[in-house]
């Protein structure tokens, strides 16, 4: 029986004609990467090839790696095999893998959006015969507002808390979500400081982003020079120490899971912005169809559910185990710390 050009292995995704991985989740020898979150770049790879700007991000996270950089849309070839990284839309540097072998084409989507978030390089719609698609939020009643009325609700709740006396905490996951919530925040309505290990990140990415001033909060910030202000911190910093010094604040996250209204009670957090770097349900569907794929793997979210609605539309669809995460990981998973913070 054939090989499949792509299969599932306990060490990850593996390409056998060219022997590489796939966002790997234990190590391997060559490994090529969709993006920088903890669950797709893993440390202890011998080598890594990833897209251009998403070098800095991984070599910031895993320190001295072996990485080498390409650009969208131009192909490499490994033991006769071509791939080609193409814009995922989910954060910057984010990227779907395109794999060419004997006039079989799959593309592997890593994590994905089709909004463009003014921040990552929009999505692009890849042809391909199998499509390997996330499903983080895989069920009919995630569907997405527009984001400019999210952004408009979140700066009009800071507006309200600072006419309130009262400091604004916005959670967001340090890669990623606290670069688009940051890049959309009014710096008129006051002062954006940052926690220890969002302002390590936005730094790194400031090259690549025209972002709004931060200031970074240390044990010398006054609490009088933050009140009325907002502050971005990592999910994890909430219940913490750090946030002490804050009082009397607001909290509030944004997050797909948001959508649920037990999510925000479950967090303790005053105030739910649904914004999610992953697609709706809506947005799967349309992916799917516009790659024009016959095949679609089904690996993380409601996989069961969404690969099940597919057959049904007539899709050869089937779900795989993977160590991916989708919007678990950015929840759960905070890598980098500040000690000073």
């Amino acid at each position: 029986m054939k090989k499949p050009l792509l299969e599932f292995t306990d060490r990850g995704i593996y390409c056998h004609p060219a022997k590489v991985y796939l966002d790997p989740w234990k190590p391997v020898d060559k490994a090529l990467i969709t993006h920088g979150h903890a669950d797709h770049s893993r440390w202890g790879h011998q080598q890594y090839i990833t897209h251009n700007s998403n070098v800095p991000i991984i070599k910031h996270r895993l320190g001295d790696i072996n990485v080498t950089g390409v650009n969208w849309g131009k192909p490499f070839t490994v033991n006769n095999v071509k791939f080609t990284f193409y814009p995922a839309g989910h954060i910057i540097g984010s990227s779907q893998i395109k794999v060419e072998h004997k006039g079989e084409i799959w593309v592997f989507t890593g994590d994905y959006k089709l909004e463009d978030d003014g921040v990552a390089t929009p999505y692009e719609s890849v042809k391909c015969h199998s499509f390997i698609t996330e499903c983080t939020f895989g069920l009919p009643a995630f569907l997405w507002r527009p984001q400019t009325e999210v952004f408009t609700d979140i700066n009009n709740w800071w507006a309200q808390n600072k006419a309130n006396g009262q400091t604004s905490i916005l959670f967001g996951y340090s890669l990623g979500k606290a670069q688009r919530l940051l890049k959309h925040l009014d710096p008129n309505i006051g002062k954006i400081y940052t926690h220890g290990a969002i302002e390590n990140m936005t730094e790194v990415l400031r090259p690549l982003v025209d972002f709004p001033e931060t200031e970074l909060i240390t044990r010398d910030t006054k609490k009088e020079a933050i009140k009325g202000n907002l502050v971005l911190a990592p999910p994890s910093a909430h219940g913490s120490t750090w946030i002490r010094k804050m009082v009397p604040f607001v909290t509030a996250s944004a997050s797909g899971w948001m959508a649920f209204r037990g999510a925000r009670r479950r967090r303790a957090i005053d105030k739910g912005f649904v914004l999610s770097d992953h697609c709706d349900w809506p947005s799967l569907l349309k992916a799917i169809k516009d790659t024009g794929a016959e095949k679609v793997i089904c690996t993380h979210g409601y996989t069961d559910i969404f690969s099940k609605y597919l057959r049904d539309l007539g899709y050869d669809a089937r779900t795989e185990a993977t160590q991916f995460e989708g919007e678990n990981a950015e929840v759960n998973a905070e890598p980098e710390t500040q000690e000073s913070a």
